[in-house]
């Protein structure tokens, strides 16, 4: 995503620079390759580092880094903090925001949503399936100048780019598709389109929109039941599609279960929320995440 992204800007001639890790040398020999369907692209010329202290003070820092990843926020992020510098978030799930906010101050902290289909497909190629729109707000205050600006410069790299007055709504609105599709696909191991061509799973993936719906609203945050059948009508219509959760599960690595399912439903539960269908799909890929951990734990003990 950060890499998707940021190959637009730059594109655009913005000055874009990529922190990257197991991509830094292929892109330093051979360019960023992006393959959309809007579009293939190539950028020669990428300013790629290894570590946050050779790039330096920024305008706004692009996180977006898997929740897994969270306990590497002081040592990535501070290294690029100026006086006026925002942090913008576009990880999954929820209390991104709220970290960062204690980190480096509420008045530095934004978050960013994507709906966007795209995967790694190689080293330095990105393979962009499907949407693209972004959404960007202020941590807690409404937009101000600088994501304005921000939001401009999406919009001249060609990414649709609109701002909101409410984030936390927003983070929400996202879990609306996250939780179920998210969540299903990496449970059963399919893609989305799988989910909804079967009658009972497409009926499960809306039982679970449902419940976080309600969670939502037991926040103080209204979600109405046309955003739902919005968010249906555009994942019917979606080609076939890896969901992040779902290709962690594959390659074996850490899921994004507690940004994306466990938060949400514990804040459900602290207003006395029943919330079985997110309950049963939270301790089914606990129980996946924990066998992949302890697989990958006795294979570095045998290696």
């Amino acid at each position: 995503m950060g890499g998707l992204y940021g190959a637009f800007l730059a594109r655009a001639g913005y000055d874009v620079h990529f922190l990257m890790r197991r991509d830094y040398e292929a892109v330093k020999a051979s360019g960023l390759t992006v393959k959309s369907y809007k579009g293939d692209f190539h950028l020669d010329r990428v300013h790629c580092y290894r570590e946050p202290e050779e790039i330096g003070a920024v305008d706004l820092v692009f996180v977006g880094l898997k929740t897994t990843a969270n306990p590497h926020y002081p040592e990535l992020i501070s290294p690029l903090m100026g006086p006026d510098t925002r942090v913008l978030s576009a990880q999954n799930g929820l209390g991104n925001d709220d970290r960062l906010a204690e980190l480096f101050g509420d008045q530095h902290v934004a978050g960013g949503l994507a709906f966007l289909c795209s995967n790694r497909e190689a080293p330095g190629v990105i393979r962009h399936l499907d949407y693209g729109f972004f959404q960007a707000g202020n941590f807690q205050r409404p937009p101000d100048q600088t994501l304005h600006t921000f939001a401009r410069m999406m919009q001249n790299a060609g990414v649709e780019c609109t701002l909101v007055d409410d984030l936390a709504l927003t983070r929400w609105k996202k879990l609306i598709w996250n939780v179920p599709f998210n969540g299903l696909s990496a449970l059963l191991d399919l893609t989305v389109d799988r989910i909804m061509e079967d009658t009972q799973l497409h009926q499960r993936a809306w039982r679970l929109m449902k419940e976080v719906q309600a969670a939502s609203r037991a926040n103080g945050l209204n979600i109405d039941d046309g955003f739902l059948e919005y968010m249906m009508g555009l994942t019917v219509r979606m080609k076939p599609y890896h969901t992040s959760m779902h290709l962690d599960r594959q390659r074996g690595n850490p899921m994004e279960l507690e940004a994306i399912i466990g938060e949400p439903l514990r804040r459900g539960q602290q207003h006395a929320l029943h919330l079985p269908e997110m309950q049963v799909l939270y301790a089914g890929l606990k129980e996946i995440d924990q066998a992949a951990v302890g697989g990958a734990r006795h294979h570095r003990q045998d290696t």
